[in-house]
């Protein structure tokens, strides 16, 4: 029987890419058993978009859906993780659907990109016309850094789940259970998450 093979795909969070002008996260130790204390406690802060983490269409839509309104089930199902470098365009895109759907029916309904890949406005637009339910990829936003927006528009609009700062350069291309359910926080645009890939 083979092994089950589980990946993390997340950054350690006080190690963790910031997006360029975004805060880094702090850590500050309130209580340490060897100083005396009873116990260890850690307290800390963070942008919702540091490291490992998903965009709500809240994130660039105003009246768009919060974290806490996404469907737990976009972010956990089946995933297909595909090498990519360089700018994705709408050819690949359809390319790697198709891929997807022929290694598991389902795969490709959540696009996991590996490498230094950037979504363009062509790809994303046939992303979202094919309704997946989420894109992810190892930078820290899905479209290119200069000029994120028009890319996260039509995503965001469609609801298509972006999950950004993933690791998956120990991860061969694939078909995977993915897991990347968001911490609960109400009302935001965005949260941090412990991203994880099984294949069975």
């Amino acid at each position: 029987m083979e092994k089950t093979m589980i990946y993390d795909i997340s950054q350690p969070v006080f190690e963790c890419a910031v997006f360029p002008g975004d805060p880094k996260p702090e850590k500050k130790v309130m209580r340490r058993m060897e100083e005396g204390s009873l116990y260890n406690l850690t307290a800390f802060e963070m942008c919702a978009h540091n490291g490992t983490h998903v965009d709500a269409p809240y994130h660039f839509i105003q009246d768009g859906k919060r974290i806490d309104q996404i469907a737990i089930e976009k972010f956990i199902g089946p995933a297909y993780v595909k090498q990519h470098e360089g700018n994705v365009t709408a050819h690949d895109a359809e390319q790697i659907l198709g891929e997807a759907k022929s290694v598991y029916v389902g795969a490709e309904k959540r696009i996991l990109l590996k490498g230094k890949a950037t979504v363009t406005l062509e790809a994303a637009k046939v992303f979202a016309e094919a309704g997946v339910d989420l894109v992810g990829n190892e930078s820290q936003t899905v479209g290119p850094e200069d000029g994120p927006m028009a890319v996260h528009l039509v995503l965001l609009r469609a609801e298509v789940v972006l999950l950004e700062g993933i690791r998956l350069a120990h991860v061969p291309d694939g078909a995977y259970l993915l897991h990347c359910a968001p911490l609960n926080l109400s009302q935001t645009d965005g949260a941090p998450c412990r991203a994880t890939l099984m294949r069975w």
